[in-house]
């Protein structure tokens, strides 16, 4: 689970990059230039990853899993947004936030009572650490 929670630290850090960049007033395509590199290089195969290899560890009607898929559309959907970007930006910081917040206190807890050795260790070979996201030269945030 340590590199799904790095994984989910990441994505807290960007909501938090997101609200310092409103606050301070900077350019909106600045953060949303910053959002769109963050969802294709860190969320969108991070996603992918919890919907392929750890939700279906779980029955498909489980609740807390269909909870989950629903915000991932949700996410996607405001990050591929292109109009009223402050909104969606105001709304991909909120709503990412409660969605880790979930995942990491209720949905991976039980994901780890179901869990077999083996299907851990599956995703764990599967979880491939993506680059850092201290690689991003607009540093509007500071």
């Amino acid at each position: 689970m340590q590199p799904l929670s790095r994984d989910h630290h990441r994505g807290l850090l960007l909501c938090w990059k997101i609200r310092e960049g409103l606050k301070r007033n900077i350019e909106i395509d600045r953060i949303k230039a910053y959002t769109d590199w963050f969802w294709e290089n860190h969320l969108q195969p991070h996603f992918e990853l919890e919907e392929q290899y750890i939700f279906p560890i779980m029955e498909e009607s489980d609740p807390n899993v269909k909870q989950a898929i629903d915000e991932h559309v949700r996410l996607e959907n405001l990050f591929r947004q292109d109009h009223d970007l402050t909104s969606a930006l105001r709304q991909i910081e909120t709503e990412l936030a409660d969605h880790i917040r979930f995942e990491e206190r209720i949905l991976f807890n039980e994901i780890q009572r179901t869990a077999s050795e083996s299907q851990w260790q599956t995703i764990e070979k599967m979880h491939t650490d993506s680059s850092s996201c201290d690689i991003w030269p607009d540093r509007f945030w500071e």
